[in-house]
């Protein structure tokens, strides 16, 4: 064997197990970040805000439809505080899409479906159905926490 294929089968080696790292960290870093959307689901069906909160960047930034952005985690948590009392929802996410943009940064695709019910009033719970959008970033501990988070309504219109 020639020193040129020995150097070349041994480049190949080199990246074949930095590409199976690679994989391994990205597999490690996708399912980090589901458990994070399952743990966001549970909190928002028990209107847990202390658990949302610890799911959240400190430059977090959240998005709700037909609503100004809430900046800054004293301003996210008051948005979720007020929902926690306006409404109680039981929903379930289906992640669609998880891409890790780096080794700090990624972003999910997910819809959620379920109800809602609006709290101090007589009204049944009614259908609830969104398209959203997190950007996760990995924070200094290594938790993957949303950065950013936005969604919208896929219920029909309201017919008048």
């Amino acid at each position: 064997m020639t020193t040129s294929y020995r150097k070349m089968l041994a480049g190949i080696a080199v990246l074949s197990a930095l590409a199976a790292n690679a994989a391994a960290a990205d597999t490690a870093d996708t399912k980090a970040i589901r458990q994070q959307l399952q743990r966001y689901e549970q909190a928002l069906k028990t209107s847990d805000a202390e658990t949302v909160m610890a799911l959240y960047a400190a430059d977090a930034v959240f998005m709700p439809q037909n609503s100004l952005p809430a900046v800054g985690r004293q301003a996210v948590r008051t948005a979720y505080d007020n929902v926690f009392k306006a409404i109680k929802l039981d929903i379930h996410f289906v992640i669609d899409e998880v891409q890790t943009l780096s080794s700090t940064w990624a972003y999910v695709r997910t819809r959620s479906n379920g109800t809602v019910k609006v709290l101090g009033t007589e009204l049944p719970p009614g259908p609830e159905a969104n398209q959203e959008i997190f950007i996760l970033n990995k924070e200094a501990d290594g938790q993957w926490r949303f950065a950013r988070y936005i969604f919208s309504t896929t219920n029909p219109p309201a017919k008048r």
